[in-house]
């Protein structure tokens, strides 16, 4: 079992076994959402690249409900009155800066808004799955109950998917990391604004928040434990 470390990939010791504990795992999904995966002009904070990992990431969440760890699908629901947001007294800091770089996004106003179809996911969310819909800002868990939800579930390894590696996956993860969790992220399940950005962010999330790995090494290790906890309650 390997992950990337500072982006060499290494053997995971022995030592890091408590990360794949799959009773104590929850898979946190980060914005899968039409607002940023909509092949449209009108899309509200497009993320182009997200568009390749649709597949993987429901294909990924399948294994995992097979496998026994939740899905938690985590996206942000504006207000129409733009008092989460652009009518606010305190608006969210990208929508000054980002600009400054890469120009305006021009229908970034109705990002999110509850009551359009910006907020709907673009996976697949079954009927056993969980939904946080409160986030308003970087972090999953800002001003969401994210933590109370895992909290309720005894689950303290978060495996955390989705976009934008470089902005909400690392907000997420940094916060996730401070409250004790666990932090796994599968390289190939989470998409940035760029390549180059996307991979800082990783080594970033390497050095000190987590374990990054390829999603195929997660899901081989959850059916070799899977595997032995069978043997062990055959007769």
């Amino acid at each position: 079992m390997q992950g990337y470390f500072y982006g060499t990939k290494k053997d995971i010791p022995a030592e890091f076994n408590d990360y794949f504990d799959i009773a104590d795992t929850v898979v946190v999904e980060m914005d899968m959402c039409r607002g940023h995966l909509d092949d449209t002009p009108a899309c509200t904070c497009p993320v182009p690249r997200g568009r390749e990992i649709i597949g993987a990431v429901i294909a990924f969440n399948a294994a995992a409900r097979e496998t026994g760890v939740p899905i938690i699908h985590v996206h942000a629901v504006n207000r129409k009155d733009g008092r989460d947001d652009v009518g606010a007294a305190r608006p969210a800091a990208w929508r000054r800066v980002f600009p400054m770089s890469f120009g305006p996004i021009p229908n970034s106003v109705n990002h999110n808004v509850e009551g359009t179809q910006w907020p709907e996911f673009m996976v697949e969310v079954k009927e056993e799955d969980f939904t946080v819909e409160t986030k308003k800002r970087l972090s999953g868990f800002y001003p969401t109950d994210l933590d109370f939800l895992l909290r309720q579930l005894d689950r303290n390894t978060i495996v955390l998917t989705g976009l934008m590696t470089d902005c909400c996956v690392l907000n997420t993860a940094f916060e996730a990391a401070n409250l004790g969790y666990r932090v796994i992220v599968p390289r190939g399940l989470t998409r940035g604004f760029d390549e180059q950005i996307e991979e800082a962010a990783l080594r970033i999330i390497s050095l000190h928040l987590g374990l990054v790995m390829d999603s195929s090494g997660i899901l081989q290790k959850w059916e070799v434990l899977n595997s032995a906890a069978a043997e062990m309650r055959s007769p």
